[in-house]
């Protein structure tokens, strides 16, 4: 089933961190990678007082449904460090689950697909890189990128 991954870092070796979190995901058998976007420098967002997040989109393929899916990201999470923080907070790796094959699920653990994903430009930018002509939920994600704020959204460019 196709799957959609959003990652974001902005503690330590963003870049890197990034790049660690993709590796796991397909070392662990948890996705066969198919396209990986750029990393991008993105401002902070949420909560301004803190440094610059990296942010990258991957696609690809697994066969675990999407509570398995969510175990094994948060595991990934855990295993590298990540703790505990304030909502939009620093953090060292975060993976979200962008979307899941055609799945549709709005709980307290788990929205698919992300129920933020439209409204970010830090998302919808490295997730049209990679996948210009994407449909989820009816919505064209390229539509979607032309009608959200990508002020100070840019390429890695320094690691």
């Amino acid at each position: 089933m196709r799957v959609g991954f959003g990652l974001g870092s902005n503690i330590g070796d963003k870049p890197e961190n990034i790049r660690k979190a993709l590796k796991l995901l397909e070392e662990r058998g948890i996705a066969r990678l198919t396209a990986t976007s750029r990393v991008y420098r993105t401002p902070p967002w949420g909560v301004l007082d803190q440094g610059d997040f990296a942010n990258a989109c991957a696609i690809g393929e697994t066969s675990l449904s999407p509570y398995e899916l969510l175990a094994a990201v948060k595991k990934i999470e855990a295993d590298m460090g990540r703790e505990p923080t304030r909502r939009w907070g620093p953090r060292l790796i975060d993976v979200d689950i962008l979307f899941l094959g055609d799945h549709t699920l709005d709980d307290p653990e788990l929205t698919l697909p992300h129920k933020e994903l439209f409204g970010r430009g830090f998302v919808l930018l490295p997730l049209v890189e990679i996948a210009p002509g994407l449909v989820l939920d009816g919505a064209p994600i390229a539509q979607a990128l032309a009608a959200v704020d990508c002020e100070g959204v840019r390429p890695w460019t320094d690691g």
